[in-house]
């Protein structure tokens, strides 16, 4: 636990102690001290059958977030971990009860009896899964759903007027870039989680597979238009990248089951012309009269589950030598996009989680300082005043969030390179220095010495503006953070992703280097 963290958890106490004649706040405050021993908590959001189900499931690994149409997508789902498996149904009235737990064909179903979606105010998964270990994932309704009150229910949840949201972060799944889209992510960045002093979504790109009609070149296109989106202004204030996924495919990869492989080898093993004909269309796909040994009803359920973008190119990655079902499965789900979300998800969030719930938790206190003082706020206002200017961490959110929305006060060379070394891209040090994962120490060091020189001689520049050098001088201390790991400690590890199966700052002059 870094000092700054201790801070944060000391001053939420006092201030529970200050609001302890008031009850509305002293429950807002024990929220907060609850997240913070919390894993960091990230809600899967976006429209209506964007494929916010299926990318949890593949996040997670397993099976376990319902896909279908029914009502069990119509609520907020918490998935946490727990050693045993249990699903909690928290209705609006009464006391939550524990829900039977029915898998079929390898799929987890939650039998709700005669209670309906909208007199649940969520259900919570308690599941023994790895990936749910250092974050709990959220599913919401789709919005701008047909149902307004499901679509109300989750933008309330997200979105809150009079409470903080409860999730620290979102993935926000787009299939394309609306101005509804725009509209709720503005909304999400003015909640106190958004006003926490950084950018805390990442946007996905979602069913990318479909966007050039399944062809097995079609996340290329995808990746393309991802790039477009993260060069556009009003989404780069907003989220801190676009990374196109292949959900379904992505599920069924970290799925992937024996029999599906032996199937999928079958139509490999196909001539040319028969395999092409067969994979022309979802009707030529399960007709009875197929070439192939696979039956209709096993085809079928292929196709459910892999779509004919993921069966053509599982049918190419066989016939190109992975002849065995973990390579393909690890391959399949490479190139789905989800390696590309998960080292998202690891550097920018699961990195930063105890820097963000405490920043929210600060945001949270100054929010009740503003609005609801009382006696014994004064002292509190002074070890706020302190944290913040004393935590070089926080420093770091606020710059980035400068960089993201109004733009830093420097040349675009060096405002691309600040916002690297604050931790733009992630924040292990060789993410940081821009350098491979192979790098060593001595590459590292020589790298960030470099760097502090650069940048001490911009900040020291008489033609540097205030905001400019202000800017400056928080990332002359990344660098020597990055120079001092016998103080630091060495630093966070390379942030990989391994899958395993089963207000603005004043104008000023531009600074130049």
């Amino acid at each position: 636990m870094s000092a700054a963290d201790a801070a944060v958890r000391q001053l939420v106490r006092e201030a529970i102690e200050v609001y302890d004649s008031d009850p509305a706040a002293r429950t807002t405050l024990e929220d907060h001290a609850r997240r913070l021993e919390e894993p960091l908590r990230v809600a899967v959001a976006g429209m209506v059958k964007a494929g916010k189900s299926t990318l949890l499931n593949a996040i997670i690994g397993e099976e376990i977030a319902p896909t279908d149409t029914g009502e069990c997508t119509r609520m907020v789902t918490w998935y946490r971990y727990r050693d045993t498996p249990r699903v909690t149904l928290h209705p609006r009235e009464g006391e939550p009860r524990t829900l039977p737990l029915k898998r079929t064909d390898g799929r987890l179903h939650f039998d709700m009896g005669a209670t309906g979606a909208a007199e649940v105010n969520r259900l919570v998964v308690d599941w023994p899964a790895k990936s749910l270990r250092e974050i709990t994932l959220i599913d919401t309704p789709g919005i701008a759903s047909l149902s307004g009150d499901v679509s109300a229910g989750s933008i309330g949840f997200l979105t809150p007027k009079d409470a903080p949201s409860e999730a620290d972060a979102i993935i926000y799944l787009m299939r394309h870039l609306h101005a509804a889209d725009l509209n709720f992510l503005e909304s999400f960045r003015d909640t106190a989680a958004g006003h926490s002093g950084t950018v805390n979504t990442l946007a996905v790109l979602s069913r990318a597979d479909e966007i050039g009609a399944g062809r097995i070149d079609s996340l290329l296109s995808a990746r393309e238009i991802a790039r477009r989106y993260c060069s556009d202004r009003s989404l780069r204030t907003l989220a801190l990248g676009v990374v196109p996924i292949a959900g379904l495919l992505a599920q069924s990869a970290r799925t992937l089951r024996q029999s599906e492989f032996h199937a999928l080898a079958d139509i490999a093993r196909l001539d040319r012309a028969e395999r092409e004909k067969l994979l022309l269309s979802a009707d030529r796909f399960i007709r009875p009269a197929a070439p192939t040994d696979a039956g209709p009803e096993v085809r079928a359920a292929l196709l459910e589950r892999f779509g004919l973008f993921g069966i053509r190119l599982a049918s190419a990655l066989i016939r190109g030598g992975l002849t065995e079902p973990t390579p393909l499965a690890h391959e399949l789900a490479r190139r789905s996009g989800l390696n590309e979300l998960l080292a998202l998800l690891s550097g920018q969030f699961q990195a930063r989680a105890a820097q963000l719930k405490a920043r929210t938790a600060v945001a949270g206190i100054e929010r009740l300082l503003r609005e609801r003082p009382c006696t014994g706020t004064e002292r509190l206002a002074a070890s706020l005043e302190r944290i913040q200017a004393g935590a070089h961490e926080f420093r770091e959110l606020r710059l980035l969030a400068e960089a993201r929305t109004t733009g830093l006060a420097l040349a675009s060379e060096l405002a691309a390179e600040a916002e690297r070394l604050i931790g733009g891209q992630g924040i292990a040090p060789q993410q940081r220095l821009g350098l491979g994962r192979e790098a060593t120490d001595g590459e590292l060091r020589s790298a960030a010495m470099a760097c502090l020189r650069r940048w001490r001689t911009v900040s020291e520049n008489p033609l540097t503006g205030h905001a400019a050098a202000e800017a400056c001088r928080t990332v002359v201390r990344s660098c020597e953070a990055l120079l001092a790991p016998e103080a630091d400690g060495p630093g966070p590890p390379p942030v990989t992703a391994r899958l395993k199966l089963g207000a603005e700052p004043a104008p000023s002059r531009r600074a130049t280097a």
